[in-house]
């Protein structure tokens, strides 16, 4: 190394002692965000039309997004598990623990200083016969003791900037423990109301088929109709209740699913039922940019702070590496053999220590600890990538999911319209005789089935309009100047 090389090291290292530290090991750089300017590779026709609903442009996504389902239950229903869910309770407490923790790490940027006060007594022993006394005395010590670690080269401050990034990826972690609890009660509402619409068109088939069934009892008493015409009525009508107790079955899960989402136990219960036609369809579901999308997905921005966190501990790894300083056992106090003496003349006594170590073989151990936190980095890096990718998956996903639904919805509501209105001739004309069993039969399974399948896609087009929401990462109040955020997310 050359006399200059040497001064400016040399120098480097007095400036870092005097400023109190320069941070070693990589800064940290926000990830640039995707290049692509859309989701999909070829451009989606917005989900519009009479069934449909526009796909809008938009910067930003409403706090309280799931009003745009504009269902009064369903707003008290997440009020409700807002306030009362343990998971959000549990991930409130965790992004306080970390809070504490980043904040319990600057305390190192101080001197440590602690106050001693030890009063004893002592008797000398007296074993061997002589004429002196045993002797009692008291000695009071009272003393400061001062410790202090010189951060040369940034490893506390590398140490605290890690833990502020967990802070912030647990406040993400918040963020995206609300936006999963409420998209899950939207979905769990329309799963309920998509139960309820598919037991009550089950119910209206029965009810045609038990008619249909006493117009063939009564023309079979006249003579009009085969026995096996009736069996096979009965058979048919028994298939149909069959299909109801499974129905039935799932709607008595999910509403204990919602009442859990809710923070409830299930033998509270809640008061709130959903229907298909307490739920509408959103009028404009907005799009985010993927460049905006990034920085509004939570679990994208847990990512990235993952990633500062870790980045930060590479600088912990290399400043273990490096010469440092400290002063420790140093202190200052008194001492005197009465407590009313400690603070008198000739009775204070001082200790000034200070240490300056260089790691110089320790079998690797450091160099590998820092090759460790590098390949964390080399990890947090992509599992950052990876959770990008997943995001913009995701809203390709819901997109082409609701350009599709809204064709399929139309043509839903068209087949039970026709079965409908074929089952409803089909009726009449049994009554004047002019049709046969397995055109009746025929009639009823085909209108059984496109209820049950008009009620599925309706249900399907809502859920997956509230995944868009979700894919793209709900929203939080910003700025937030409440003592609990509740308050901003439930009234911004």
């Amino acid at each position: 190394m050359s006399r200059v090389h040497a001064k400016r090291s040399v120098m480097a290292t007095a400036i870092c002692m005097l400023l109190g530290g320069c941070a070693v090991g990589p800064d940290f750089i926000t990830p640039a965000p995707p290049s692509v300017d859309r989701y999909t590779a070829a451009p989606l026709p917005a989900a519009g039309g009479k069934q449909g609903a526009p796909f809008v442009a938009a910067e930003d996504i409403p706090t309280r997004w799931w009003s745009a389902f504009r269902s009064v239950p369903l707003d008290r229903v997440i009020r409700a598990a807002v306030t009362n869910n343990p998971s959000l309770q549990a991930a409130d407490a965790a992004l306080k623990l970390a809070r504490y923790n980043a904040l319990a790490q600057r305390g190192l940027y101080f001197p440590q200083v602690a106050a001693s006060y030890g009063p004893s007594a002592q008797l000398t022993s007296n074993y061997e016969p002589s004429d002196v006394p045993q002797q009692r005395y008291t000695l009071h010590t009272a003393q400061l003791t001062i410790a202090y670690t010189l951060d040369i080269w940034g490893a506390n401050a590398r140490a605290v900037e890690s833990l502020d990034a967990i802070t912030e990826q647990q406040h993400f972690q918040l963020e995206a423990a609300h936006l999963s609890l409420t998209a899950n009660i939207v979905t769990a509402a329309i799963g309920e109301a998509s139960l309820r619409g598919q037991i009550a068109a089950t119910q209206r088939i029965i009810a045609i088929e038990r008619d249909i069934l006493q117009i063939l009892k009564s023309q079979f008493e006249a003579g009009q109709a085969a026995q096996v015409d009736v069996l096979s009525q009965q058979a048919a009508l028994a298939q149909v209740e069959q299909t109801l107790p499974p129905l039935e079955k799932q709607l008595a899960v999910q509403r204990d699913l919602v009442t859990a989402l809710a923070g409830e136990p299930s033998a509270a219960g809640i008061p709130q039922r959903f229907e298909l036609a307490q739920l509408t369809l959103p009028r404009n579901i907005p799009v985010l940019l993927p460049s905006t999308l990034v920085r509004h997905r939570p679990d994208v921005r847990a990512a990235e702070a993952n990633l500062h966190s870790v980045s930060a501990q590479v600088g912990v790894a290399v400043a273990a590496r490096l010469p440092n300083i400290a002063i420790g056992g140093s202190s200052a106090g008194a001492s005197a053999y009465k407590f009313a003496q400690l603070f008198a003349p000739g009775t204070g006594f001082y200790v000034l220590a200070a240490n300056a170590t260089q790691p110089i073989f320790d079998g690797m151990t450091l160099l590998n600890k820092q090759h460790a936190a590098e390949a964390a980095l080399e990890q947090a890096d992509a599992q950052y990538r990876q959770a990008v990718i997943a995001a913009l998956q995701n809203v390709a996903d819901a997109l082409q999911s609701l350009a599709i639904d809204a064709r399929l919805v139309s043509s839903a509501i068209k087949a039970e319209t026709v079965a409908r209105t074929s089952l409803d001739i089909v009726r009449q004309q049994l009554k004047l005789g002019q049709v046969n069993q397995v055109a009746v039969l025929n009639a009823q399974q085909t209108y059984f089935n496109a209820a049950v399948a008009r009620v599925q896609a309706e249900a399907t087009r809502l859920s997956d309009a509230a995944g868009l929401f979700m894919a793209t990462g709900g929203s939080w109040p910003q700025n937030c100047r409440a003592d609990d955020w509740r308050l901003c997310v439930l009234e911004h």
